[in-house]
């Protein structure tokens, strides 16, 4: 299944938050990984594709306020991410020697 087809079916059988589909079954209906069918709805959403989700699943949204719901949770997540890099920052700060990442410090 390639993009087009990912968005043309939650377009017509995932219209709106009531008809979800979870990403389990996409994945096991579209014989999918759960990886490319995110990386899928990455590049989509990349193009001004409005699709939304929930921690039920994903669907096409069909209004402003079901998108901006995703848009937040989105936010959350990048937020999460941002807190988890500066730590990681902060502890490269305990590393006495510089390293090329591939090796164990000491």
């Amino acid at each position: 299944m390639n993009d087009e087809e990912l968005r043309d079916y939650l377009k017509r059988f995932c219209f709106g938050r009531e008809h979800l589909i979870c990403s389990r079954d996409l994945v096991r209906q579209k014989n999918l990984r759960e990886s490319d069918l995110r990386k899928k709805v990455n590049r989509l959403r990349r193009k001004a594709v409005p699709i939304a989700s929930s921690r039920e699943g994903y669907f096409y949204a069909s209004n402003a306020a079901e998108l901006y719901s995703t848009i937040r949770q989105l936010k959350e997540m990048r937020a999460g991410l941002d807190a988890a890099i500066c730590g990681l920052e902060q502890a490269m700060e305990t590393f006495t020697e510089p390293s090329d990442g591939g090796g164990r410090d000491r």
